[in-house]
């Protein structure tokens, strides 16, 4: 892996706002306006390099939902948070129903500097960040303005991207999973200013649409509760019966329609109103505290970093630590603490997992974000920052294999 610089297309910004990403530019603290999307460098792979994350990007996964079964078999909800009744018996039916529940997509935030043993230069292997398997964003640019790049600036080379075909095969392959009567909603939060929600639904609706299914779009803020029936509705009073929403279960649970969706939750069981995509199982999926018991079940895996529940441990004097709250997006609540620094235990539950700093190119620390569609790689999208967590401030490079 390599990073090259490059001089951008004349007008690039219109020509990736075209093509769906309709958020190319960051506003940041300063009121300025600086590329999201930035295409002025890219990362180069060669194909054994993307041939073996991919191997490791589902074993990963296998590894995950290995856990997710020894959290439900020896009843550890409460190690994620989840200490509501309701919602762990909600979860924990997904999680043995999940073979009659459509479940789509996910993406692991991998550390990666393209100096493992694969070119015999001795560093380390490629290693899990985190998985967010629930509510992932920036597939969109991942899987249509990536590529339409690459065709453009390298016409014959590669890319580790299928996503767009895997997401229209996995509908066409889920499409007996969903209730009969009525379409497939696609639900994003109206509260989304940048519209990086709007789209992403957008686009999976799009493929959804491809693989012959019927759907409808809708905010979260437009689904009523009809109390007569004691049915989720839209605006035009019809009854929702599934739902793919970009809304973390976290909420979902806890908002004031909770009662309603836990009353009404169809698990696959045929006996609930509305089935929800993603599935309440992928909450065990998308917790930092997953970070932790993959260490405790596959401790010293070349792929994990060490990760507790109840302190940083020996970390804190050895090799430092991150300290990430169980639930969150962007980086948000994220603390680095180096090695030698005192251990803090933070009052909110955390994970706190071995510190390691993201590589540096030139001055830019880089995070690969591997997805996955249904059980398999599925594509690769790599996000540039300029500190040691990737926040809302950090900037998107496509790449290319040659």
């Amino acid at each position: 892996m390599e990073r090259r610089t490059l001089t951008p297309r004349p007008g690039w910004q219109q020509t990736v706002e075209d093509q769906g990403l309709i958020y190319p530019l960051t506003r940041y603290p300063d009121d300025s306006l600086r590329p999201y999307w930035d295409e002025s460098a890219c990362y180069v792979f060669s194909l054994p390099e993307v041939e073996a994350l991919e191997e490791v990007v589902e074993e990963l996964h296998a590894m995950c939902l290995a856990a997710a079964g020894h959290i439900v078999e020896h009843d550890r909800l409460a190690d994620l948070g989840i200490t509501d009744p309701r919602v762990a018996e909600a979860v924990t039916e997904a999680w043995h129903r999940r073979a009659e529940l459509p479940s789509l997509y996910g993406r692991f935030d991998l550390h990666y500097d393209g100096r493992d043993s694969l070119d015999g230069r001795g560093g380390a292997p490629a290693k899990l960040l985190e998985y967010n398997a629930d509510t992932p964003t920036s597939l969109v640019e991942a899987a249509s303005p990536q590529w339409f790049w690459m065709e453009e600036r390298f016409p014959g080379a590669d890319q580790w991207n299928s996503l767009h075909e895997r997401l229209v095969d996995a509908w066409k392959k889920q499409a007996a999973l969903l209730p009969p009567g009525g379409p497939l909603y696609f639900a994003h939060s109206a509260g989304d200013e940048l519209g990086e929600d709007l789209m992403t639904v957008a686009y999976l609706r799009e493929t959804a649409e491809q693989a012959g299914l019927d759907t409808e779009a809708i905010s979260m803020e437009d689904i009523g509760w009809d109390r007569l029936s004691r049915r989720f509705v839209d605006k035009k009073l019809r009854f929702m019966r599934s739902c793919f929403k970009l809304y973390p279960w976290e909420w979902l649970t806890t908002d004031r329609f909770a009662p309603h969706v836990l009353d009404t939750l169809d698990n696959g069981g045929g006996t609930g109103s509305t089935l929800w995509i993603e599935p309440a199982w992928k909450m065990l999926l998308s917790n930092k505290a997953l970070l932790a018991i993959l260490w405790e079940l596959y401790p010293g895996h070349p792929n994990l970093l060490p990760a507790y529940l109840d302190g940083p441990r020996e970390l804190a004097s050895e090799r430092g630590y991150v300290a990430k709250p169980l639930l969150g997006r962007e980086g948000a609540g994220v603390t680095v603490h180096e090695p030698g620094s005192p251990p803090v235990v933070r009052e909110e539950a955390c994970c706190y997992q071995e510190l390691a700093p993201l590589p540096d190119f030139d001055g830019n620390r880089v995070v690969l974000g591997a997805w996955v569609v249904e059980d398999e790689s599925a594509g690769l999208g790599i996000r540039e920052s300029s500190g040691l967590i990737t926040d809302e401030y950090a900037r998107f490079l496509p790449h290319v294999i040659l």
